[in-house]
């Protein structure tokens, strides 16, 4: 692998609107056959998957496989289904998720769960699941439907792991890094690999966007993770603090409960039980997590996975697909400043 292309930090105000540009062609033809095959004869089904689909989200994971696609030259359009895949699971995960942690917003709206309710929710998103798999079957490449199913099992995986560890103060970092590397990640990693498998590129190529996608998502993910600790909800889409009251170990909460004594110590036992969810409780925390360094610790994991992510480019040639996928890596961490 060559040098490091670019450091991260180093543009000023990294922006994503040249990956969108870039693919604004092909994610037409993305969101056609998106909207074709949600439709079903049950009215239901393409009533509550749009409310989600055209709930204002940027794409991201099938921008991914189309961006990685132009970075490639690939001049075919398997890519398009695919991408179109991509989203499908996306999609019926965010609808498990809200039902799983009793979400009431998602991206400054209301969740489908709570419009339609959770058992709504859940088949829809199996029909979701469903058509992903149409669409690999269509698609011919076993290839291609061994790294997205296998992506698929992954995430629910890190789901599950990530619901046994809800209130336990012992998760260690290494594991919380496990749990969003399968339940982020994965998605990602197999988003732009895809890729690579469409186009006929070597190995080489197709790890060096697995190794891309799958930085992407760490650090997309920690970032995530630290704005529930730095943000509100006008910025997030969400409430500021949800995962502070659903006691979940994110690495903010990870890094500062190992970093407390004392009253401090006391307190995160005590939110992480579920006994301390008001809003004062909340601005405590933010206090605990910023005074011990552990929000600017995160923020500085994030950009070291961010920089992996750009490093991963390396041994493509310069020009506009690889400088848009390296700005996406920058945008992505810079949500949080």
């Amino acid at each position: 692998m060559s040098a490091t292309i670019h450091r991260i930090g180093a543009r000023p105000e990294p922006s994503l609107e040249p990956m969108i540009k870039m693919v604004a062609a092909d994610m037409n033809l993305v969101n056609s056959v998106i909207l074709d095959r949600m439709q079903s004869d049950v009215p239901l089904i393409p009533e509550l998957a749009g409310h989600l689909i055209a709930g204002g989200g940027k794409r991201m994971r099938p921008m991914l496989t189309l961006a990685s696609a132009k970075l490639l030259d690939y001049s075919g359009n398997r890519h398009h289904k695919l991408a179109a895949v991509v989203e499908f699971i996306h999609t019926a995960t965010l609808l498990h998720d809200d039902v799983v942690d009793g979400s009431d917003l998602r991206r400054g709206k209301r969740t489908a769960n709570i419009i339609w309710g959770n058992p709504a929710s859940v088949l829809v998103g199996d029909f979701l699941f469903s058509r992903s798999f149409e669409l690999m079957v269509e698609d011919g490449s076993l290839k291609v439907l061994k790294i997205l199913s296998n992506a698929s099992a992954v995430i629910a995986e890190g789901e599950v792991n990530q619901l046994t560890s809800v209130r336990r103060l012992d998760l260690t970092e290494e594991r919380y890094l496990d749990i969003i590397g399968a339940k982020t990640a994965a998605l990602f990693a197999a988003a732009c690999r895809i890729a690579a498998v469409v186009a006929e590129r070597s190995e080489t190529e197709e790890m060096a966007l697995d190794a891309y996608g799958r930085n992407l998502g760490i650090a997309f993910q920690l970032i995530d993770d630290a704005i529930d600790y730095a943000s509100d909800a006008a910025t997030m889409g969400k409430d500021a603090g949800d995962d502070f009251r659903e006691g979940k170990m994110t690495l903010p909460v990870i890094l500062a409960y190992a970093r407390s004594e004392g009253e401090d110590r006391h307190f995160w036992r005590e939110a992480i039980a579920g006994r301390k969810i008001t809003d004062a409780d909340f601005a405590h925390a933010i206090e605990l997590v910023r005074s011990t360094r552990a929000l600017d610790d995160t923020l500085a994991r994030a950009r070291h996975f961010g920089q992996r992510a750009i490093d991963a480019l390396g041994i493509f040639p310069a020009g506009d697909a690889r400088d848009a996928m390296v700005q996406a890596v920058e945008f992505a961490v810079a949500r949080a400043y």
